[in-house]
């Protein structure tokens, strides 16, 4: 298998979390990619020139977090990140869309934030912000539980990326139980080994 990344995607990220919680990162080749770029290598297999895409054993292109990682989970494996059903099926998938809503929105204002000042980009800006807030707000209520589980490793890689790319707005003092929670859970191998680093 292949994947084009970006060591900074907070959603390559959660791939490779998933990757490595499964024990099956040793079969992934990692494609260093910029998709701000469009190299044709990845629009070749992903049209929409968007990192992680992964290129399966079998030829087949996979893109989008949450696709990918229930790719990785129906592989040959012990642990299971997706549970099968019930509850904990719901809540994991629960907190994958509370996650990646996270995500979007402080990707989206990430990007806002290099564009020249104006009402329109500040009222956008804002409306990201807040939407993070009350995500963060819900899970203080009822963080992830110790389970290994696709919501519980998209919840930390959220997190992980509000500290990266938000690090002068600290999200731990008003939420402390998920950061107790966080880490915690930041222990597991899967999200030890992909701690992302600004290049910046």
């Amino acid at each position: 298998m292949k994947l084009f990344y970006s060591p900074t995607s907070p959603y390559v990220r959660k791939v490779l979390a998933c990757a490595i919680s499964r024990e099956i990162d040793k079969q992934i080749e990692l494609v260093p990619t910029n998709p701000h770029l469009s190299p044709a290598g990845l629009l070749a297999a992903n049209p929409l020139s968007k990192v992680p895409c992964l290129l399966t054993a079998d030829g087949v292109a996979l893109f989008d977090s949450p696709v990918i990682c229930e790719y990785l989970d129906s592989l040959d494996g012990a642990l299971q990140l997706f549970p099968r059903a019930g509850g904990p099926r719901w809540r994991a998938l629960k907190l994958q869309a509370m996650a990646d809503g996270i995500l979007d929105a402080a990707v989206g204002r990430r990007m806002e934030q290099g564009k020249p000042q104006e009402a329109a980009r500040d009222a956008t800006m804002a409306r990201h912000k807040a939407a993070v807030e009350r995500t963060l707000a819900e899970l203080e209520k009822e963080p992830p539980h110790k389970a290994l589980d696709i919501g519980s490793i998209s919840v930390a890689c959220a997190l992980g990326y509000l500290d990266l790319r938000f690090g002068a707005e600290p999200w731990r003092p008003a939420h402390p139980k998920l950061a107790a929670w966080f880490a915690a859970f930041s222990e597991n191998p899967g999200l030890a080994r992909t701690v992302p680093k600004d290049p910046a």
